[in-house]
């Protein structure tokens, strides 16, 4: 068993290209991620202030908004420079605060000008929540009225979780499912192709190890996988992982293995590479975008929910966040474990009845 597993795993590590794309692929989006989302940065955009009128409400605005972390600053004459700005997309926004804004007199402005980039819809709603929050503050002041109801966050986790951290364990869900779909389903039915694995029946090695040594010889290559991407994600963009990094990688392989399963039932399924390259891109490239990967499914529509939780990765990466990020049980919610072992069981069933080594 243990020269079949050293077999697979120099012919693995001889398909360079293979290899090469299997972790470039999830390198180049953790690094995307990364460098969009990662490190200390907080920055929702960079904005422009033009403040013309000289009372502490107006001050106490600019301020508020040059000393945030929330916004980049960025110095502009007149409004007819900040407009343009925005539409070479050097600044999100552009705030105007009229002459003699928060003048008590009748007859001063009322209203601040937002300038807004229609193409930066996360944060136009940033910036006006922002400012609609002090106005609401600034309005009960003056009216001297205290607001009778308010919000008391209070966190599941003891740290703050960021987005970045949030896609990085759907990078690795990601980077395990297609390595592992794609990587069976089209290897073995390559071999079929090549009678490889008709060839094997004539010889003493029963199948059932060579195949046995192909699952674990994979798992090594998914277990550098995972290594790279949190060492990146840890490493380079200053990722907080909290949680157990043995139970994330316990339940990453289980990941792995539940996916190499759906290789082999796309492989039982498919008559040749080419079929099998089609019909793991059919499985994956759905989960990809709907199983939680770059943003919670809760945000999908109630029917869509209603069967994207039941696909395999939505209870994987489930359990994997709870592991990584809030150092939580994976037991918490067990019908994301019974998800799970029912694909596998499943997965495993299809797999067992239908994949043949030979066509015949």
């Amino acid at each position: 068993m243990l020269k079949l597993i050293q077999l697979n795993l120099k012919m693995l590590f001889r398909q360079r290209q293979s290899l090469f794309w299997s972790l470039a692929f999830p390198i180049m989006f953790t690094l995307i991620f990364g460098f969009f989302f990662g490190g200390e940065e907080t920055s929702v955009g960079t904005i422009s202030v033009i403040n013309k009128s000289e009372t502490k409400l107006a001050n106490r605005i600019e301020t508020t908004l040059t000393d945030s972390d929330v916004f980049k600053i960025r110095e502009t004459e007149n409004i007819e420079e900040a407009e343009g700005l925005i539409e070479t997309n050097d600044i999100v926004s552009v705030i105007y605060i009229p002459e003699d804004f928060g003048a008590l007199s009748p007859e001063s402005p009322k209203e601040i000008d937002v300038y807004l980039d229609p193409g930066n819809l996360t944060s136009n709603q940033v910036i006006t929540a922002f400012l609609g929050n002090m106005l609401t503050g600034a309005n009960f002041k003056v009216q001297n009225v205290e607001p009778i109801f308010s919000i008391n966050e209070v966190s599941s986790t003891s740290n703050e979780l960021t987005y970045f951290e949030f896609v990085l364990v759907g990078l690795i869900g990601l980077a395990l499912m297609n390595s592992s779909v794609q990587g069976i389903a089209i290897t073995m039915s390559k071999y079929r192709e090549d009678q490889i694995l008709k060839r094997l029946v004539t010889t003493p090695i029963k199948p059932w190890r060579f195949v046995f040594a192909e699952v674990l010889s994979r798992l090594v290559v998914n277990i550098i996988q995972i290594t790279v991407i949190l060492a990146i994600g840890v490493y380079g963009f200053g990722a907080n992982i909290t949680g157990s990094l043995w139970l994330t990688v316990v339940f990453a392989l289980i990941s792995a293995f539940l996916f190499q399963l759906l290789g082999f039932v796309v492989a039982s399924f498919s008559k040749n590479a080419d079929a099998a390259q089609g019909m793991s891109m059919t499985i994956t490239i759905p989960m990809m975008f709907l199983a939680g990967v770059f943003f919670p499914i809760d945000q999908l529509p109630e029917w869509l929910l209603s069967v994207v939780e039941w696909l395999p990765l939505a209870p994987l990466l489930r359990m994997l966040r709870a592991v990584m990020l809030e150092a939580k049980s994976p037991f918490l919610d067990p019908i994301n474990m019974i998800i799970v072992i029912t694909w596998i069981v499943v997965a495993a069933a299809i797999s067992i009845y239908r994949f043949k080594l030979t066509d015949e």
